[in-house]
């Protein structure tokens, strides 16, 4: 019998790489005053992808400092590129840091899920790759986890692993995120991200074997409802990729042109990717960026689009034995 895994056909929009942040692993920022996004630029891209099969687009962002007088208007163009995404047919999913809870609900009305990387609740980070990174305070992320919960978001968070954590530090992660879901149930996907040196920084690999350790415990700790996610094109090895299904892992993600956040490291080819699991038993299959059991949680005009998509996968032949 063929096992299903899921993905997101994706495209990311990036309204600008600026960030106050500086993480020492970081390969997307860039400093202050880089241009960003117009939304003509975005219509464009955008308008090429239609009749295409893509179905999420991404909103991902480098942070505008939250005192910053460009903080308004940076969130406004995120809106507005949410807004211009659902008028061309797709499906908008923001992950742009910690937000207000102001901020949040305004947002909520044009993204069918959010997210937010956990990264690590590890205090001793702010000391190394987070010393220059407020926004990576893990109470501050904790707090948005549970603003979510609170204003009925469907939500993915995840860890990243290999930035100088313990494994005590993966099981207090894992049993804070699980603590916050069963408050709410808002958690539809944790990723478990190894992180991979790139051409701007280059710190040390996170190995297959302790993704493993990693994605075995998570699914010790998580709810079961809680899909599992890896990127694939962060598994250096392809029996490593089998291994990880194998331990848990349900979902690969966006499966996107570029990586943004890991531009050294491409997606393979959708058809190879699909062709391997075949071989092992698995089947890959295309799905929104908001899970079925949340689609009551939405707002009337994003169900109607979201109702839509449903149908159309619907009527996709079935992938075959």
């Amino acid at each position: 019998m063929s096992h299903p895994i899921t993905y997101s056909p994706a495209f990311t929009l990036v309204p600008t790489y600026e960030c106050f942040n500086r993480c020492t692993y970081c390969n997307f920022r860039t400093e202050s005053g880089s241009p960003w996004l117009s939304l003509a630029a975005a219509q464009q891209q955008l308008t090429r992808l239609q009749g295409h099969g893509m179905i999420e687009i991404l909103i991902l962002s480098g942070e505008v400092h939250p005192q910053s007088a460009r903080r308004a208007a940076w969130l406004e163009r995120i809106f507005d590129l949410c807004q211009l995404a659902l008028k061309l047919g797709f499906l908008p999913h923001t992950n742009v840091g910690p937000l207000s809870r102001a901020e949040m609900r305004q947002l909520r009305s044009v993204n069918v899920s959010m997210g937010l990387m956990l990264e690590q609740v590890a205090p001793a980070l702010q000391q190394t790759v987070h010393r220059h990174a407020p926004s990576k305070d893990p109470a501050a992320r904790l707090q948005q986890l549970e603003q979510a919960g609170v204003l009925r978001i469907p939500f993915t968070t995840g860890l990243l692993l290999g930035i100088g954590e313990t494994e005590a530090d993966w099981a207090d992660t894992l049993a804070a995120i699980a603590h916050t879901h069963q408050r709410w149930g808002h958690i539809q996907e944790v990723i478990l991200q190894p992180h991979q040196p790139g051409h701007r920084q280059a710190a040390a690999p996170c190995h297959g074997a302790t993704l493993l350790r990693a994605l075995r415990l998570a699914r010790q700790i998580l709810p079961p409802e809680i899909t599992l996610q890896i990127p694939p094109n962060l598994i250096r090895r392809q029996t490593a990729l089998i291994d990880c299904l194998t331990a848990g892992v349900r979902d690969l993600g966006g499966l996107v042109p570029l990586d943004e956040v890991n531009p050294d490291y491409e997606h393979p080819p959708l058809a190879r990717l699909k062709q391997q699991l075949q071989r092992q038993g698995w089947t890959l299959q295309p799905r929104l960026p908001v899970y079925p059991a949340y689609d009551d949680w939405l707002e009337p005009p994003l169900r109607a689009a979201v109702r839509d998509w449903r149908d159309r996968l619907a009527a996709l032949p079935t992938p075959g034995p």
